[in-house]
């Protein structure tokens, strides 16, 4: 059994129409490279907005080139569709002065929703001194914004250790973010217990779990080897001989992500953010098969 202990026997075996789109999604992509990756983007972009999700984000790159790609695609999305657009924020790279500036240009564009990030250090960087909560203080100086931070169930890879990672996602929320977002993840149970732990450490917002729908099992080893994020062995299993069945591997990933969300929803969760990677398909299958649908 995939997932075990966390749930009752009875989750995996609900109706999906018993969900009947009653979740919240959120989607996030990442600015694109090449013109065939630019492509893929807005076909992916346009395919999902009939699923009304509550914001999509967009990801941001300590280099110049890519912070300057984040903004063109927020502000296209701002101005051809209907979608809530948060762009990701990071202290990488940038000083205070240009990240109020960056700020005030978003709030008088319409930009309401930010995810705020420390970023990820160039390699051989000095100890960082600036921190995500910093960001957030920032950010709330300028305006209201709606801002979600990063939470990581299997604690990120810079923590000391795990309750050195929650007190930092407690500064978080008291500096003024309205919201955590995961770390994909595949043990439920790891998110379920990092939840009752943020409960338990005064963390009152809400956790939102991050999905990531697999369809390709060795680039998921990567993002995993990077992220701290383990793959238990049922996963592993799952993809075995699969490595050149790309069909076969969708239609599993799909499988994985839809029983995730099962589970979790029995447990109390409602919203939960897709990391698409600029592709449409899987997670518009996810979103039709547990309920979300356009319209609703």
């Amino acid at each position: 059994m995939a997932f075990h202990h966390a749930q009752h026997a009875h989750s995996l075996n609900q109706s999906l129409s018993e969900l009947n789109g009653d979740i919240n999604v959120s989607f996030e992509f990442f600015p694109p490279s090449t013109p065939e990756m630019e492509t893929l983007l807005w076909n992916s972009i346009q395919r999902l907005e009939p699923l009304n999700p509550k914001f999509v984000s967009v990801t941001y790159g300590a280099n110049s080139g890519v912070r300057d790609r984040t903004h063109s695609v927020i502000e296209r999305i701002q101005q051809e569709t209907e979608l809530v657009a948060a762009p990701h924020l990071t202290l990488v790279d940038a000083s205070d002065e240009e990240l109020l500036e960056l700020a005030r240009h978003y709030w008088n564009s319409g930009i309401r929703n930010i995810v705020a990030l420390r970023g990820d250090l160039p390699e051989g960087s000095p100890k960082p001194t600036r921190f995500a909560s910093d960001l957030v203080r920032l950010l709330r100086s300028v305006a209201d914004f709606d801002i979600s931070v990063a939470a990581y169930p299997e604690v990120h890879p810079d923590a000391t250790n795990a309750q050195a990672d929650l007190i930092n996602l407690k500064r978080k929320i008291e500096a003024g973010a309205s919201r955590a977002i995961t770390q994909f993840f595949f043990d439920v149970e790891s998110y379920l217990r990092f939840r009752d732990r943020c409960v338990a450490a005064g963390i009152d917002v809400e956790i939102v779990p991050g999905i990531l729908p697999v369809g390709n099992f060795n680039q998921l080893k990567r993002f995993a080897a990077m992220t701290n994020v383990s793959l238990p062995g049922w996963l592993h299993r799952q993809f075995e001989g699969l490595d050149n069945d790309p069909g076969t591997r969708a239609l599993v990933g799909a499988n994985v992500a839809i029983d995730m969300v099962k589970v979790l929803s029995r447990e109390g969760v409602k919203d939960f953010h897709f990391y698409t990677l600029n592709r449409a398909e899987l997670t518009y299958a996810i979103c039709h098969t547990l309920g979300v649908r356009p319209g609703k």
